[in-house]
Order: structure tokens, then sequence, then C-alpha cells
């Protein structure tokens, strides 16, 4: 039996982490904007107890990084939408695309934002919809409590739509920005949303209607179909899927070791058949299939395109029965 890398089963609570610090991020940013304008004021004898204690809080916090927190803190500023990085500034390929349709012309300097995400989309495949996405960590908490309200004899939602529909979405949304003027996908897309809205909520003390969009957004997810808008509705999701088409690196099963249990097509949130080596452009890496498998029967490779079929697993009934019968019709 062929052997996987053994830290591959490991990503996947990497890649948790990457979510949590992704989304602890979004929360952070604005906390520390609005300590940043207390310091600009020069007015902290006027801040009232909560602001006080916020600017207290943030001074002890930054205090061992910087200096002068209100040039310094500069340095990262943004969301996953677009966001600033030391002198490094990186943009959401989606937001590049809204802003060519809605302005009919290509900004270089913004457009070369969205340059490192096409690459790394061209290596790893939808990997920012598995890794980065900071709705992605309250999607698939909104899963989680799916699979309980399942085992609770609750149904939620199983319907399955057309995975086309997404295109539309993103197509349609290309001709309303470039008739509208404006970037549409920045109203419908949920890490655009939640960087505002988290932002909304922390300096301004309110949620805007962004909130509702996202909620509702669960609720499908919820009742309706699992994970839906990311697998049906999301032109973040299209665009990178058509970029995904392409990438390097893949899982692949090792048909040597799978014994067809089927837990990784189970586990998969956007509904592929990794058992039936069905991986597509829709494939995020997120890896939860290889954390799954009982028989280490998954791995990555580096090949443009998906394994084709390779039939039953070499220790599953099926092969076994089929094996036997092959070499029994041989002797005969």
């Amino acid at each position: 039996m062929k052997k996987p890398f053994f830290l591959w089963r490991h990503l996947n609570k990497l890649r948790w982490l990457t979510l949590i610090l992704v989304f602890g991020m979004l929360v952070l940013l604005p906390f520390l904007h609005v300590y940043q304008t207390y310091i600009a004021a020069h007015a902290y004898d006027l801040l009232t107890p909560d602001e006080k204690a916020l600017y207290d809080t943030m001074e002890h916090l930054t205090a061992p990084f910087v200096s002068d927190p209100e040039t310094q803190l500069d340095a990262i500023k943004g969301t996953t939408w677009s966001g600033t990085f030391g002198k490094l500034q990186l943009s959401d390929p989606l937001a590049v695309l809204g802003q060519m349709a809605a302005s009919l012309s290509a900004y270089w300097p913004f457009l070369l934002t969205a340059l490192i995400p096409v690459v790394a989309t061209l290596l790893f495949g939808r990997f920012f919809c598995g890794w980065i996405c900071p709705a992605t960590l309250i999607y698939e908490l909104n899963s989680s409590l799916s699979a309980l309200l399942h085992k609770l004899g609750i149904q939620t939602g199983i319907r399955r739509f057309d995975r086309r529909l997404k295109y539309l979405v993103l197509a349609l949304g290309i001709v309303i920005s470039a008739i509208t003027g404006s970037v549409i996908f920045a109203a419908i897309y949920p890490p655009a949303i939640l960087g505002r809205e988290i932002y909304y909520a922390i300096a301004l003390s309110g949620f805007g209607a962004g909130m509702v969009f996202f909620i509702i957004t669960l609720l499908f997810d919820l009742l309706v179909s699992r994970r839906g808008f990311c697998r049906y509705l999301c032109p973040g999701g299209a665009l990178y899927s058509l970029l995904g088409h392409f990438r390097l690196f893949r899982i692949q099963r090792i048909v040597e070791n799978c014994n067809d249990c089927a837990k990784c097509s189970a586990v998969c949130e956007f509904g592929l058949d990794p058992l039936h080596d069905q991986f597509g452009q829709e494939c995020n890496n997120c890896t939860a299939c290889i954390a799954v498998c009982p028989v280490d029967a998954m791995t990555f490779v580096v090949r443009p395109s998906d394994t084709p079929p390779q039939g039953p697993g070499h220790q599953g009934k099926r092969y076994r029965r089929e094996h036997v019968a092959s070499n029994e019709g041989d002797m005969t």
C-alpha cells in the first residue's frame, strides 16, 4: 500500500486556524482604526469610559510592535476584498473584475493587485474559498448546525441545483456593473459584505443592509441547500472555479488504499465525489476528504488535470469480489 505524505491529513486543522486568524484580523482592524482616530484627535480626557477602555487596550496590545501607532498601524488596512499589507497591496480578483466592468477600462495599478491571488489560484485552485474567505468559517459552522439539527430529526436543506447558476450570476453582475457604473458584486459577495459589516458594527456601532443579505444566505444554506450559496450563486466562487480549472495542485485518490467507505464524498461541503475521482474545478483543496479518510487513500499530486476514474478501491468488497471472479475465470 502507498502512503501519502503524513502532514497532508493535518492540513485541515491548519486551514481552520487560517480561517480563524483571517476572521480575527477583520475584527481587530476596525478597533485599530478607531484607536488611531482617538490618537489623532489628541483628546483622551474627552473620551467616554468605554472609549478610554478601548484606547488603553489597543495601546497595550500595539505598544510592543509600533512606536508611532497613528502612522505605523496604517501598514495593515482593508479587508479580504482589498487590503494593504506593508507595501504589498492585494485585491480579490472579483473586485478588480467588477471595477473594470463598472469603469469600462483597466486601471493597471489596481489590476496588478490581483496578480498574486490569480497566480495562487492557478496553482492551488479555489483555495480562497476554502482557506481565506471569512464567510467560509461561518458557513461551515452553519453546516455543523445543520448536521446537529438533522440528528435531532429536524429536516434541513438537501436540494441540489445546477452548478452553472453561479456563472450566470457572475455574467449578470458584469453586465449590470457595466450598465450602472457601480461594482454590484460588493453588495452580494459574502467576503466583501462581512468585511464591511464588521467594520460598521465596531467603528459605527451598527450593521448595514448587507448583514441582512448575509443572514439570508445562511438561511438558504440551512433550509434549502447545503452550502447552496457557495455552490450555486456566489460570483466569486464562479470566478475562482474558472481559474481553478487549470490548477496544478490537486487531490487524488490512492485507489490501492481505498476501501470504498465513501466518507470522503460525505464530508465534502461542495457535494463533490472524491470516491469516484470526481473533483473538477469546484474543488477548493480544503483537505477535509484527506482528514476523514480512515485508510490514507487521499493525497496531493502535481498535474494539470484530474485523474480519470480509477474504479473501485482495491481494499473494498466490490474490487475483491471482481478480482476473485476474474482470477477464477482465468484459471478455467
